[in-house]
């Protein structure tokens, strides 16, 4: 991993004579949902006016709940006083007509209140300190002149939070947060470059562990900005578009607001997380973002994974951090934060036997129906409990669970959580045993573990930061975790982890695991039956916070939401495929080979072939290895094109893309959409200077690599064009339409010169749809594949029908001649079986002797060949024939026909 995982963390601070004083102010000292406004250097008056007058020198930062003054001295403690218990504020020594607030003109600002927090003094993080009665502060700002503003901001706050109705408070907090917005915008002085063009410009808050921060975000054509409101952390958050690997929208508080954007392609921590104000906003600029991505970048999806995962490619550690971030799970959301499974199931034994099934784990239930007797009780108290029914209290996921683990490298994400407070020193993270004994026990305890388990940093283990936790009842004080008997130190324990984790076991059962988490059993009936149901609140969709008119009721379900964790994304609504474990031989050994064709249901299909081709077929096959393999679009390629030099590969495909690939630097150099329709194929012409692309849009499209530019638009089909094939400046082009055209003409070789008028030489035409066609060698010869499974051979300098061959039951998705003329062998291939049979000539069913329905410019069509009689032959050496390839029927199994002339 690149970063360790506590490090998106933003804003933390930890313990150190060293630090400066700007880093011990933090977001962190906030209340939840509280926002920072603005800050003014100024003076905390002592004893003002008296002999004993002391002036400590710092920033005052005005808060929607709070006033907090930070000292430039770390001795001096910050000081945090919440506007709620404030009885006047004013100007210091001014007596106004309103027997409880004044408004200042000029000189310092008086606070008069019942309660104040002292925190980080000499900069320890350590439980808030707190002082009660009634005291006044006075804070002198440098700048006189913005007294009067000041003390009006404060003012305006404390009416807000001293509303009844907690609803009523976050309603005009946020109408003077949206305020403050309107009045301001994003800074273009701060563009990276004079000749950026803006794109668009919206209101956002960046999102980091329980704070978010307001501020306004801008996007050009080369840089994402986000401009914080209040300066904090810094003036400006840039990222460089190219720079952007995924992007992913994001729920927050179960609302789709969130955006998420990474620079790095393994690492589970993002570079910013934005949460707008309007869903639209999201939209559009991830819709630009990922236009962008689009010509750069290929997308990873769930099924992507899997198949990796599968396949060996990726770890189990590797494989559940994607699903995490697909399911919506960031480690800047603490109530979303990356989920892992408690894998090990013996926390008492001094070894640890990754061999014996008893050391794991059941990973076919949740934590809550690993303990028998606990689940009978939870599923009585649910068959007694009107709707919404839930089995479990608590989540097993939660802002709280994640800081229980992280304590001892988080400590002021725990304090901000706790209203500046540790938890109890005995319900602390204090064994590995113990938390494991909890999980299966405990009444409420179901929670699952996260992804530090399974790193290799041990920091979240250790009390390096020598913080004062308590003390449990036995007396002794709160320090590193206990760790197992198997475990040496805290790094063999992490060490261990890793390899239970990847261990045959897991691998064979972790698909149980996903299925609750990430899949089919996540929810509705088939969760029901897995014993995995938690509370309605936490699901995706489980409640509209929009449909709530009562204020109070919505903040009251936010809050709810966000301190009692969610449930994932579903990813899958069908069970997840288990792993592929290496259990069987290659094929490419003898033993093997004998194996799998003694045991093959259909090996009698192999008795028409010579024993000289059956072992040249088996191993040719058996030698083929993927020597690269990238993924670089979204839906399935339909074309693919290689440069003369091999250094460049062209491909097409459904998600209605042209790429250009370098082989030299394993890069994507180009990426260009014509439209948004599929691309169906694609060529490159004689130099290699011009990419043609046939389209769903019933276009062909001529793109120049040099100038990067399309030249030329052929409108020449009324449906889709399905295949395109080129020689002798001819274009050759199939479609749905129902024919296949012949065009003759050279594209434009200068973008902006004259385009150049192709002519329409023949149109052949079919019955149905022609889904692909190809040229012999000689150009004299064209076959055509049809919606139907039809094969049709043409004779091209007639525009005529040779042979029409109804020989697939499904579609005909591809075709080729081989050095030599074409007819009757076919040879089918199942995942598994081989099944061959030889056929020569033309199918019976086949058509001949008809006139071709072909037209052709000054020409009409010629005869066609007689019926060729049918016989068996055994398959030829040289491998001379026409291929075609067919989709099957859906309940059929994809299979490959090969016709081959035989002499």
């Amino acid at each position: 991993m690149a970063r360790n995982m506590h490090q998106a963390f933003a804003g933390a601070t930890l313990v150190g004579e060293t630090q400066d004083r700007r880093q011990r102010f933090s977001l962190l000292l906030l209340n939840l949902e509280e926002y920072y406004f603005e800050q003014h250097t100024a003076n905390h008056v002592q004893h003002k006016g008296s002999r004993y007058e002391r002036k400590i020198r710092g920033s005052l930062k005005i808060c929607s709940k709070s006033v907090i003054f930070e000292p430039d001295a770390i001795s001096q403690p910050i000081i945090k006083i919440p506007l709620r218990d404030c009885i006047k504020i004013g100007k210091h020594g001014e007596n106004g007509a309103n027997r409880h607030f004044t408004k200042a003109v000029s000189g310092g600002i008086s606070l008069i209140f019942s309660q104040v927090y002292f925190i980080k003094e000499h900069n320890i993080v350590a439980p808030y300190k707190i002082e009660r009665g009634t005291m006044e502060y006075v804070f002198e700002l440098d700048v006189s002149g913005k007294v009067e503003d000041v003390v009006e901001t404060l003012l305006q706050l404390h009416r807000a939070s001293c509303l009844d109705k907690l609803g009523d408070q976050t309603a005009m907090i946020t109408a003077i947060l949206q305020s403050r917005l309107a009045r301001t915008s994003f800074d273009k002085n701060r563009f990276q470059s004079v000749s950026e063009k803006l794109h668009m410009e919206c209101k956002a808050e960046m999102v980091t562990p329980l704070v978010t921060n307001p501020g306004h975000v801008c996007i050009t054509d080369t840089n994402l900005y986000f401009q914080p409101l209040n300066g904090y952390p810094k003036p400006m958050v840039q990222i460089t578009l190219h720079d952007v690997r995924r992007i992913y929208k994001r729920r927050h508080g179960l609302m789709p607001l969130g955006l998420e954007v990474f620079c790095t392609e393994d690492d589970p921590c993002s570079d910013v997380y934005l949460k707008f104000y309007e869903r639209q906003d999201r939209d559009d600029l991830y819709f630009y973002i990922a236009t962008y991505l689009e010509h750069h970048v290929a997308e990873r999806t769930a099924e992507g994974c899997t198949l990796q995962w599968q396949r060996g490619l990726l770890s189990n550690y590797q494989y559940l951090l994607h699903l995490n971030t697909l399911a919506d799970r960031s480690c800047n959301d603490l109530s979303q934060y990356p989920v892992f499974p408690w894998v090990v199931g013996d926390y008492s034994s001094s070894e640890l036997d990754l061999s014996n099934p008893g050391t794991f784990r059941d990973l076919s239930k949740p934590v809550g129906a690993l303990n028998k007797e606990r689940l009978e009780r939870l599923l009585t108290r649910y068959r007694e409990m009107p709707e919404p029914k839930f089995m479990y209290g608590s989540h097993y996921s939660s802002p709280g669970y994640v800081l229980f683990y992280l304590v001892r490298i988080a400590p002021e994400y725990m304090l901000c959580l706790q209203n500046g407070r540790f938890d109890n020193a005995d319900r602390m993270f204090n064994s590995i045993a113990e938390t494991w004994k909890n999980c299966l026990d405990g009444a409420t305890d179901f929670k699952e573990l996260i992804p530090e388990f399974y790193g290799d940093d041990v920091s979240f283990l250790v009390n390096s930061l020598k913080l004062d936790l308590g003390k449990r009842q036995g007396g002794q004080m709160v320090d590193d975790v206990e760790l197992p008997p198997w475990a040496r130190s805290p790094e063999d324990f992490l060490q261990k982890s890793r390899d239970a984790l990847e261990s045959d076991y897991v691998s064979e059962h972790l698909h149980e695991w996903i299925d609750l988490v990430f899949g089919c059993k996540q929810k509705g009936r088939n969760a029901v039956g897995a014993h995995n149901v938690f509370h309605p609140l936490t699901y995706e969709g489980g409640v509209n916070l929009n449909s709530i008119e009562d204020p109070d009721e919505k903040v009251a379900m936010l809050t709810q939401i966000l301190e009692f964790g969610q449930t994932p994304k579903q990813l899958f609504v069908t069970p997840h495929p288990r792993r592929i474990t290496p259990k069987f031989k290659s094929l490419s050994q003898p033993s093997s080979y004998s194996a799998s064709t003694a045991d093959s249901p259909g090996e009698e299909s192999f008795e028409d072939l010579t024993e000289e081709s059956r072992t040249l077929a088996w191993s040719n096959i058996t030698r083929l290895r993927p020597h690269e393999q990238h993924k670089i679009h979204k839906e399935a390629v339909t074309g693919i094109a290689v440069s003369r030099s091999g250094s460049s590969v062209f491909t097409t495909s459904q998600d209605s893309t042209l790429k250009m690939f370098s082989k030299e630097s394993k890069m994507l150099q180009r990426s260009i959409s014509f439209s948004n329709m599929a691309l169906s194929s694609c060529l490159l012409l004689p130099g290699d200077a011009t990419v043609v692309s046939s389209s769903w849009d019933n276009n062909v499209y001529f793109y120049s690599i040099a100038f990067g530019r399309r030249q030329d638009t052929l409108m020449g089909h009324d449906d889709a064009v399905s295949k395109i094939c080129w020689h002798d400046n001819r274009l050759y082009s199939a479609s749905w339409d129902s024919t296949v055209k012949v065009w003759s003409g050279v594209p434009a070789e200068m973008p902006g010169s004259r385009r150049h008028q192709f002519d329409l030489l023949a149109e052949l035409e079919h019955d149905v749809g022609v889904d692909t066609i190809s040229l012999n060698a000689a150009s004299t010869l064209l076959v055509s594949g049809t919606k139907e499974g039809t094969v049709t051979i043409w004779d091209l300098t007639a525009a005529a029908i040779l042979h029409q061959i109804p020989c697939h039951s499904g579609t005909v998705c591809d075709t080729a001649f081989s050095p030599g003329a074409f007819s009757g062998m076919e040879i089918r291939f199942w995942p598994g079986v081989s099944l061959v049979s030889c056929l020569s000539g033309t199918s019976s069913g086949g058509r001949s002797g008809r006139e071709s329905r072909a037209t052709q410019k000054n020409h009409r069509s010629g005869e066609t060949e007689a019926p060729q009689p049918l016989r068996r032959k055994a398959v030829q050496k040289d491998g001379r024939g026409l291929a075609s390839a067919s989709r099957p029927p859906a309940a059929r199994q994809p299979h490959l026909q090969l016709c081959c002339h035989v002499s």
